[in-house]
């Protein structure tokens, strides 16, 4: 097993979690598995940064149905850009509390107000309804959503880690297809395969964080087989990526979706697409949520801001 490849930091913090030897999600039921990761999630983040704007609201994504959702926001000036950030989880864990670190991180770097959208988890909402639920959270934020909250929804970009990186790849190409411009898709460490078979999930199968019986468990948990080559899920298999928004991509090398990640960039590069990619060597998938322990999650957090930045400045 190529465990050399790991930076001395990161190889003693997966001895630490192997001592710990804790019950694996594959293991568990979904409950079980998300009051495990919401009792673990922030363990490595950085302590939650004070923003002199935190709120909690409800976002509709379906008649009847409303979503919770956190703004967060280092100033109350109007008019800021807005990014929507989408968890990660497998589909199946994860909530507000679970990124709330990684979310203050992110509007600190980037000046942006940044919108976590709770979207519905699987098994109980299975494939698409997670699609649903971020694509509506984005048109609401693009519509009346963001005048609503003093922020400026023509800057708009969307970004998400893991499960949350797939959605927002896919929510960019639902963007384009309905001629609504986004600055910014910035995808950490995203699925982007139907079947999890690329040379990276055979190399980091086991030993690195996020194991194969644990990505099988997810989408178990989220899509029948039949499904998993809906682009929906799957953005690889998209027919045709020309026209959407930009893209910043964050991956870990030691991480079974890097292959997956490249090759996602790869297709928006020959789409005509601009691409910043970067691979954070010696780490692991869910790095960028560890930055108490693991200084390339700072270096990664910053990186996504100063994009976003950028991205969403006023023209």
């Amino acid at each position: 097993m190529p465990f050399h490849r790991l930076t001395p930091a990161m190889r003693d913090l997966l001895q630490r979690i192997r001592r710990a030897n804790r019950t694996p999600m594959h293991l568990m039921d979904a409950a079980d598995a998300r009051r495990h990761y919401d009792a673990s999630a922030e363990i490595l983040d950085l302590p939650r940064a004070p923003l002199a704007r935190v709120e909690d609201l409800h976002i509709p994504v379906a008649p009847g149905v409303a979503r919770a959702a956190r703004l967060y926001a280092a100033s109350t000036e109007a008019g800021l850009p807005v990014l929507l950030y989408l968890h990660g989880g497998g589909f199946t864990v994860g909530s507000l509390e679970t990124h709330d670190s990684l979310c203050r991180q992110i509007a600190l770097h980037s000046g942006a107000a940044v919108v976590a959208l709770d979207y519905r988890l699987a098994p109980e909402h299975r494939f698409p309804t997670a699609v649903e639920d971020a694509w509506a959270g984005l048109q609401w934020l693009a519509g009346p959503g963001a005048a609503a909250l003093g922020l400026d929804g023509a800057r708009l970009a969307i970004a998400g880690d893991s499960a949350g990186g797939t959605l927002a790849a896919v929510v960019a190409i639902l963007a384009r297809d309905a001629g609504l411009k986004l600055a910014l898709q910035a995808l950490i460490t995203p699925g982007t395969t139907a079947h999890a078979d690329t040379a990276s999930h055979a190399v980091y199968a086991e030993g690195f964080l996020l194991e194969k019986a644990g990505i099988d468990w997810f989408f178990d948990q989220y899509i029948d087989r039949a499904q998993r080559s809906d682009w929906r899920f799957a953005p690889l298999e998209a027919e045709d990526l020309e026209g959407v928004a930009p893209a910043w991509i964050g991956l870990a090398e030691c991480d079974p979706l890097v292959d997956e990640g490249v090759a996602y960039g790869d297709r928006l590069r020959l789409a005509g697409v601009a691409v910043d990619l970067e691979i954070w060597r010696g780490v692991t998938h869910d790095f960028i949520k560890m930055g108490r322990a693991i200084p390339e999650a700072r270096r990664a957090q910053q990186a996504l801001g100063e994009a976003a930045r950028a991205a969403l400045a006023p023209c």
